[in-house]
């Protein structure tokens, strides 16, 4: 069983800089990748970043390219979104998941609570 919570969001003006969390406890296999997802009211959950579990190979959606980084903390069961030059259109709530998925969230076994991000103009 692996748990994953969520925490950092927040409100914040366009062209602010905001970092997300995820905690991870249980032992997420070592071929899995953890990702980073997002979810605005009446859209579908999609795909922002995502980082291999077992190696620091990182993927980014065109989104979140150049503004936005995935990284794994010292103690390897935090990983973090770094995000910089936020935007309204950013405005939704974040979700880590792991699985051995990609950028699709189907193919993610487990997923936090969700944190609300809000990019005000």
């Amino acid at each position: 069983q692996v748990q994953l919570v969520e925490s950092g969001g927040g409100t914040v003006q366009s062209g602010d800089s905001l970092t997300l969390s995820c905690a991870v406890s249980g032992r997420p296999f070592t071929s899995w990748r953890l990702g980073w997802f997002r979810q605005a009211p009446g859209k579908d959950r999609d795909f922002v970043a995502a980082i291999n579990w077992g190696n620091p190979a990182t993927y980014y959606s065109n989104s979140a390219k150049g503004r936005f980084t995935i990284r794994r903390g010292n103690t390897k069961n935090t990983v973090y979104l770094e995000m910089n030059s936020l935007k309204p259109e950013d405005t939704a709530v974040y979700y880590c998941g792991v699985g051995d998925g990609y950028s699709t969230p189907s193919s993610y076994r487990y997923w936090g609570q969700g944190t609300q991000v809000t990019v005000s103009s």
